[in-house]
């Protein structure tokens, strides 16, 4: 049975330009100049600002009340346009009239690119150097092909015997396949082509000069691979009769061995993240002084060749459909090209002005640079002092990140939750985690400190912490359990 009801809701729409602007404001520095280049090819009407002539008058780019309601051309009659708006009797254009105080430096700035032999194309050209058939080069190089970017074969071989039967038409068996991983072995870094860690060790430990220190290093790994990784060092000290220091000189080389040979090699193919830091802070005469990257401030205008468009269409007495359909699209382009102009001025308005709020609650750290310094703050905390939503304020910090005294840092690093201390009064998670860290890089490495022992040391300092806490602030920290840390 169908029925008809009438029911009012009462919801937000976000208009085109908060759309544009909130996508604009979580964008970092980078990403924000390949927006723009995206917006001015797509935008014939926006151009730069640093070699031309005109742009529109300031005043009436910030004159957004016309466009709340715009809901696109086609529901606006040629007719219907006052074309004087669009066009502008200022013989000095707008944009001549600001000052840019960021450096040269700031401008222009190109990242080189290095184009180097791959890791996987590297192992190919030192195939090159063996003598070999042609159904065993093909065998190697597929094997080659098989090997992940941490140097890796973690593939069964008779999978690897089926696949090359399958894909390549390469007939072959277990026995020759194994043949060919023996050559892949003896390639650079040493360690490639392993299957698993403890094989990877070992093929590394075979290409060092052969010592009593290395030589017992081959037969732990080879026999005691579990003693070892569980540092039942005691097990071993009895198993091969030896001393703690002759123990300790064994372990030592093996840790000097590399757990991912893939990744050591300079020519890896994997992306490289270039940061760009979003401000700058700087200490002058005992007052922090904060700057934004001068590439998120471009200059920008209107295109003068669009203005004398709309004139000419003004001057013209005979106005033809194909001259009205023409203004039609001349005004969505300059429409566009005002939106997107005070979108980037609205843009660096609230970049800053959240920064800022940022570094004066965390002034003090910024003046010394000590992490214990660093107070609790929330996102709620910023949003209430510069009047923002907290989810813009969110935008801002996720991806953003600022040249301090102390290094390059993520803005959201300086967020933290508030605990309490024995005097009741509130201090940072980050400071915690700072004491944590320090507490367990003094302890005795030949006897570490289990949490609940961490847990009494940190009460006694004044931050009474549950041991679950302290478990999650050292995962958080990325340390290991004390029988992991142990060391003789």
């Amino acid at each position: 049975m169908l029925k008809q009801n009438l029911q009012f809701k009462l919801s937000q729409k976000l208009s085109p330009q908060q759309i544009q602007l909130m996508k604009l404001i979580q964008l970092p520095t980078l990403a924000f100049e390949q927006r723009l280049l995206e917006e001015m090819n797509e935008n014939p009407a926006l151009e730069s600002g640093k070699d031309e002539e005109e742009v529109y008058e300031k005043d009436e780019l910030d004159n957004n009340d016309e466009y709340d309601d715009y809901e696109g051309s086609d529901n606006i009659e040629a007719d219907d346009i006052n074309i004087d708006e669009y066009l502008s009797d200022d013989e000095t254009p707008d944009y001549k009239l600001q000052s840019n105080n960021y450096s040269d430096d700031d401008d222009d700035r190109e990242s080189p690119f290095a184009a180097p032999v791959s890791f996987h194309q590297d192992l190919i050209n030192q195939l090159n150097t063996f003598i070999l058939s042609d159904e065993q080069r093909d065998i190697a190089e597929f094997l080659v092909g098989s090997i992940d970017d941490d140097g890796y074969l973690r593939r069964d071989i008779q999978d690897i015997v089926d696949d090359m039967a399958f894909t390549q038409g390469i007939y072959t068996d277990e026995k020759m396949v194994e043949k060919m991983l023996h050559i892949i072995h003896e390639l650079e870094p040493a360690g490639v082509g392993a299957r698993d860690l403890q094989e990877c060790l070992l093929l590394q430990l075979k290409h060092k000069t052969p010592t009593e220190y290395v030589d017992l290093a081959i037969d732990i790994i080879g026999n005691q691979f579990d003693a070892f990784t569980k540092k039942h060092y005691d097990k071993l000290l009895q198993k091969y009769g030896i001393s703690q220091d002759h123990l300790k000189k064994t372990i030592h080389e093996i840790e000097k061995l590399n757990p991912k040979p893939g990744g050591s090699f300079t020519g890896n193919n994997k992306v490289t993240e270039n940061i760009v830091p979003d401000f700058a802070i700087r200490i002058n005469d005992g007052e922090l002084e904060l700057t934004l990257n001068g590439r998120n401030a471009p200059s920008l205008h209107v295109s003068k060749d669009y203005q004398e468009m709309m004139q000419t269409y003004k001057d013209s007495r005979d106005k033809s459909n194909s001259q009205k359909d023409a203004v039609q699209f001349i005004k969505q382009k300059l429409d566009s090209a005002k939106w997107f102009i005070d979108a980037i001025k609205q843009r660096q308005e609230t970049l800053f002005v959240t920064m800022n709020a940022i570094m004066h609650f965390q002034q003090e750290y910024f003046l010394d640079g000590e992490e214990t310094s660093m107070k609790p703050m929330i996102l709620k905390d910023i949003a209430d002092m510069v009047g923002l939503d907290i989810s813009t304020v969110s935008r801002v910090a996720n991806s953003k990140y600022v040249d301090t005294p102390y290094g390059t840092k993520l803005i959201k690093e300086f967020f933290s939750e508030a605990m309490k201390n024995d005097q009741g009064e509130d201090v940072s998670t980050l400071e915690i985690k700072k004491i944590l860290q320090n507490t367990i890089e003094e302890e005795d490495k030949s006897k570490p400190l289990p949490d609940d022992q961490l847990a009494e040391i940190l009460k006694e300092k004044g931050y009474p912490i549950a041991r679950r806490t302290i478990a999650k602030y050292r995962e958080q920290l990325d340390i290991p359990v004390a029988r992991m840390r142990k060391k003789i």
